[in-house]
């Protein structure tokens, strides 16, 4: 390549819009080499300008309130200090999507969040290449972007995709650490802040799905449920705006309607349909109006197990 079109190449990768020059281009004087005499290794993958803040949107802005019921945090906060992936389990509502929140935010990580489903696929979660007008480009999914640049990766619900999907995973949660991106050619070393969190609620396990053992024993886990009576009060008054005696009375309708767990309702009242019950109540709808609403209708269509909760409701208010 003689010095003309050396100087093209260099004024065009400063306005963006060439990655590099030839492999095949030799430095025009040692100068060029630097300061070992060996050439500067350039990246396999040209970086977007914009790579920086690839993550920007990803960062947790205001401190996500999080009321610990034990020695979570702390566990937690010593599983990334050594990049452990970590697993989440307990039931709906419960807190598992708040606590990763509340936990990015406090070890100030971006979080990447992908809600899991049956027709995930792998391309879904590594990427794919796209047409756009320029050609065919590569779209890093969130599983590449996070492992790229460093970000904690939380799946949520993740028995819910399919386990030839979740296996993508197994080389970024072993001593490997890496991403291999077939499609492209490219193997993606993961960002040493880089971790991954999966959820899911073992109520809803089967034989059809179910996490892999290959799988399972590559996590550390921590389990969680719903708080004890003052505790989940406390969350309730602070979280829906209502006062501590109203908030007590919901805990109590929630607690008699996870009595019926397997004897009616799949699944019992939840600290979160609490905190929507509380919600509608601060903004002046009627408390029994209220619970029907947002506590009784979403859980059961059956019009026994409905009088039976509505009977609790009415006993508190």
């Amino acid at each position: 390549m003689n010095t003309l079109t050396r100087r093209l190449y260099a004024a065009r990768a400063q306005q963006g819009t060439v990655a590099a020059p030839p492999r095949d281009v030799r430095p025009a004087s040692t100068a060029a080499l630097g300061e070992t005499g060996r050439a500067p290794v350039r990246p396999a993958v040209a970086v977007d300008p914009g790579a920086a803040d690839a993550l920007a949107a990803y960062r947790i802005p205001r401190e996500p309130y999080w009321r610990p019921v034990g020695d979570e945090v702390a566990l937690y906060e010593a599983a990334y200090a050594v990049r452990m992936p970590m697993m989440l389990k307990g039931p709906t509502g419960c807190g598992k999507t708040r606590f990763v929140e509340y936990m990015a935010w406090k070890l100030g990580k971006p979080l990447i969040t992908v809600a899991c489903h049956e027709d995930m696929t792998a391309s879904d979660l590594v990427g794919r290449f796209l047409l756009d007008a320029s050609g065919t480009r590569w779209q890093d999914g969130p599983l590449a972007l996070a492992a790229r640049y460093g970000a904690i990766c939380y799946l949520d619900e993740v028995v819910e995709a399919r386990q030839d999907t979740t296996v993508v995973i197994h080389p970024l949660t072993d001593k490997r650490r890496m991403l291999p991106l077939e499609k492209k050619g490219e193997v993606i070393e993961a960002h040493p802040d880089f971790q991954l969190v999966v959820s899911f609620n073992p109520g809803y396990q089967s034989l059809m799905k179910d996490l892999k053992q290959s799988t399972k024993q590559r996590f550390g886990a921590l389990d969680f449920d719903y708080p004890e009576h003052e505790v989940e009060a406390e969350i309730v008054a602070h979280e829906s705006g209502v006062d501590r005696e109203t908030a007590g009375k919901l805990v109590h309708i929630a607690e008699r309607a996870r009595n019926l767990k397997g004897h009616g309702l799949d699944e019992g009242i939840s600290t979160r349909m609490l905190i929507h019950a509380g919600s509608l109540i601060a903004q002046g709808v009627p408390a029994l109006s209220a619970c029907r609403m947002a506590l009784v209708r979403p859980i059961t269509d059956d019009a026994d197990m409905r009088d039976a909760l509505d009977a609790a409701v009415t006993t508190y208010f």
